[in-house]
């Protein structure tokens, strides 16, 4: 929280955050997820890499999903969210008779 205070006094138009979630309790995640939904409100551009994919989903306006390096799935959050692929590409498995992404 300290480094997104700092980040966030010089007033930048583009914020970028990697795995801020990261080893925190679940009510302090919760809070940085609220605060970055508000700065994104506020009109300051957010890039948010995340493996929380269910809490970044819920603020994002696009996705874009990597497996081994690589872009495998893009398009607007609320897509991504709806797609079964999803669980295949963070969670390693596939619903019988459903293909991967």
């Amino acid at each position: 929280m300290l480094a997104m205070g700092r980040a966030l006094m010089g007033a930048p138009k583009l914020l970028m955050l990697d795995e801020p979630s990261l080893g925190l309790a679940p009510i302090i995640v919760a809070d940085i997820f609220r605060i970055v939904g508000e700065l994104r409100a506020a009109g300051v551009s957010v890039l948010l890499v995340e493996q929380n994919a269910q809490a970044a989903l819920q603020i994002a306006d696009r996705a874009y999903v990597m497996e081994l390096g690589e872009f495998v799935l893009s398009g607007t959050a609320k897509d991504i969210a709806a797609n079964k692929g999803v669980a295949a590409s963070y969670l390693g498995f596939q619903h019988e008779g459903e293909s991967a992404i």
